[in-house]
């Protein structure tokens, strides 16, 4: 990294908000936090991206180094244009008004930036990021659920994060997923998680899950969502004969965003 010294103050300022905002943040928070423009803040990040300072990623930045190698900002910094060609899908069939859920997957971080074009919507979320995403914009209201703050995955899970989202009527929900089996469907690493993505499940109209084709080959302990309570699985390249033979037993509607191996 380089020497303190070599920064300008607006730099260092940037860099010192990162740190306080747990090594990663999305431009709309940093410049929320810096009372600057995204503009200003994704101009500096690139001038700090370049002298290795920090490591620039869709719509955000994190801090290097081994503590952020399992973090958020590394999940979200791979497979970027595919994550947000299935942003784009999913954003269209959203509509102005809607009542909607976004969990803390990286993929679902490329949607809120995307849901940032409709107006009036009422987002439940868990994600930190997507409640900045989305607050004071087009006339949303956000709820941010409670719970245990796990700064791993920048959200919130647990009984309280359950109780609250049962008081919610979802128009869609918007799920990611770490695995994507043929034979249980939507996987997670975390318990915690994958006992949240099953209750907003049970609370929603539509439930659709976004995951990029690589979470196909993947496996994970934790069963999400019972796979006949999905309705759309929005990816970026379509499933091999076996899963794609599964969704249809469920009835899953199977959506590739444009740009995968067969379109």
């Amino acid at each position: 990294m380089s020497d303190s010294l070599s920064l300008s103050h607006r730099e260092l300022e940037l860099v010192d908000a990162l740190r306080r905002l747990g090594g990663s943040a999305r431009s709309a928070e940093l410049a929320k936090m810096l009372d600057v423009s995204e503009e200003t803040v994704r101009r500096t990040i690139k001038a700090l991206n370049k002298v290795g300072a920090v490591q620039r990623v869709h719509g955000g930045a994190f801090l290097p180094g081994p503590q952020s190698a399992t973090s958020f900002a590394r999940r979200i910094s791979e497979n970027q244009k595919e994550k947000a060609r299935i942003a784009a899908r999913i954003a269209a069939h959203a509509r102005d008004g809607m009542a909607l859920f976004l969990d803390v997957g990286s993929t679902t971080a490329f949607v809120a930036e995307e849901l940032r074009q409709k107006t009036g919507l009422i987002v439940v979320t868990n994600s930190i990021g997507a409640a900045q995403a989305l607050a004071n914009h087009n006339g949303n209201r956000v709820h941010l659920l409670g719970g245990e703050l796990q700064s791993n995955e920048r959200g919130t899970f647990g009984f309280v994060a359950e109780q609250q989202v049962r008081r919610f009527a979802l128009d869609l929900a918007i799920l990611s997923a770490d695995a994507f089996s043929a034979k249980q469907g939507v996987l997670y690493h975390s318990a915690a998680e994958a006992q949240l993505a099953g209750v907003v499940a049970d609370c929603a109209e539509q439930v659709a899950v976004a995951v990029v084709h690589p979470k196909f080959a993947e496996s994970a302990p934790h069963c999400g969502p019972a796979p006949r309570k999905i309705d759309a699985l929005f990816t970026d390249r379509r499933p091999d004969k076996k899963l794609s033979a599964a969704l249809a037993d469920w009835g899953v509607k199977v959506d590739v965003a444009q740009g995968g191996n067969d379109d």
